[in-house]
């Protein structure tokens, strides 16, 4: 057995030495995390102000999502789809009757996810909708983020993520976000066959659409006979105060893609959910993966979206996620650094007053590490906050109080 990593220089220096240079990771060593904390290997705590990018929803190693991890590992996990199994048709009961549609597709990581559901799209323009072949074209938004295979950079508009990549997969038309006249010129082409956004953009940095936006998209889709296809995979499973970010539009997606939150953080599950008129236009042998839908990861997400409810984590979001936002304008006022709060839920950032190309919001999270709360910036001047829904008032406050207090402290 190699000797244990005691200081968080030698793991960094491993990684530095061995692994991909593909993340610019902050420099905090993490080696255990319980609930909404997280310690380092020299035993520092800290307060999680991320949540894997919310697929800690549940808090980190939630004892019954553990639980039922360990059980099923205990008894079988993985058959691969060339067999049955015992777990994952009740997981397919459980989750559909969960979210109210027909039928589910079970994947591994949310990128997946969304490819299955940009897959599904095309396969239902031409044996449902009657697009003729190859030229089917899916809208999406720019600053969108929904992973980074080829399928997902050819609709970025960030070249950190696209440029030296290409070339691109094509039929995608992208349009502004939050933009419904762009939307609906967009929808005038006969061979748009789905139109797939974030009903709020994480990685851009928490954009909050106006509010009837995607209610009104959702019609003109429908009208125009178009799939709307929600990118729920950030937003999805209580992280905005509902159990779908869709639910404050009053509307269900016709294609819906879940993921990160899907297994608490415990195990890759994800998802992609939607009618049997879609659904069962993918025929045995045309779209799947040796792991999705293993028996592993169908148990682990049975039990963490039983948490979600049982716990009422939405509604937890809801109420803490007014709290934060109240704290944090509140603070703003009197604090030159910041120029605005916004989110939804327990999904929220800030925006820092320098440029994207400044280093000021990655130095306030080294801060926050310093006095004890872990956040990340993204698109250099925005810093996310999104701690595990299973906080609490007290531990809320505590954290903004670091949050102030940092920022208040803060030298250029």
């Amino acid at each position: 057995m190699p000797n244990t990593i005691s200081k968080s220089s030698d793991a960094i220096a491993l990684e530095e030495k061995y692994g991909a240079h593909n993340y610019h990771p902050l420099p905090v060593v993490l080696a255990r995390g319980e609930g909404v904390y997280l310690w380092d290997v020299d035993g520092k705590k800290y307060y999680d102000f991320l949540s894997a990018y919310s697929a800690v929803n549940q808090g980190h190693c939630h004892p019954r999502i553990i639980q039922a991890l360990i059980a099923q590992a205990q008894k079988l996990t993985l058959t691969s789809r060339a067999f049955y199994n015992d777990v994952l048709g009740r997981f397919e009961k459980y989750i559909t009757e969960y979210f109210g549609y027909d039928k589910v597709l079970a994947m591994n990581s949310g990128v997946e996810a969304c490819e299955t559901g940009v897959k599904l799209c095309r396969k239902w323009a031409y044996k449902v909708k009657g697009i003729e072949e190859n030229q089917a074209k899916i809208i999406f938004v720019e600053n969108n983020f929904w992973g980074r295979s080829i399928a997902a950079i050819s609709s970025s508009t960030d070249p950190s993520a696209y440029k030296d990549y290409g070339p691109y997969l094509p039929g995608y038309v992208i349009i502004p976000y939050n933009d419904l006249p762009a939307l609906e010129r967009a929808l005038e082409d006969p061979h748009v066959a789905g139109f797939m956004v974030e009903p709020i953009q994480g990685e851009a940095g928490v954009v909050v659409p106006a509010d009837g936006y995607l209610k009104k998209a959702y019609e003109m889709c429908r009208k125009k006979n178009v799939l709307f296809i929600a990118d729920e995979v950030q937003t999805g499973i209580a992280r905005t105060g509902k159990l779908l970010a869709c639910d404050y539009d009053g509307f269900k997606p016709d294609i819906l893609i879940l993921g990160k939150a899907l297994s608490g953080g415990v195990y890759p599950v994800s998802a992609a959910l939607t009618s049997d008129e879609v659904m069962l236009t993918i025929k045995p042998g045309e779209h799947g993966s040796t792991f999705g839908g293993n028996p592993l990861g169908a148990e682990v997400a049975i039990a963490a979206l039983e948490v979600v409810k049982d716990e009422k984590l939405a509604e937890n979001a809801f109420r803490l996620g007014n709290l934060f936002r109240e704290r944090m304008n509140s603070f703003i006022q009197k604090n030159d650094l910041v120029k605005l709060v916004r989110g939804r839920g327990l999904l929220n950032a800030i925006v820092i007053k320098d440029s994207p190309d400044s280093e000021t919001a990655w130095n306030i999270c080294l801060k926050l590490r310093d006095n004890g709360l872990l956040a990340k910036p993204t698109h250099g001047n925005i810093i996310r906050f999104a701690p595990p829904l299973v906080i609490n008032e007290e531990q809320l406050h505590e954290c903004c109080d670091i949050i102030e207090k940092t920022i208040a402290g803060f030298k250029k």
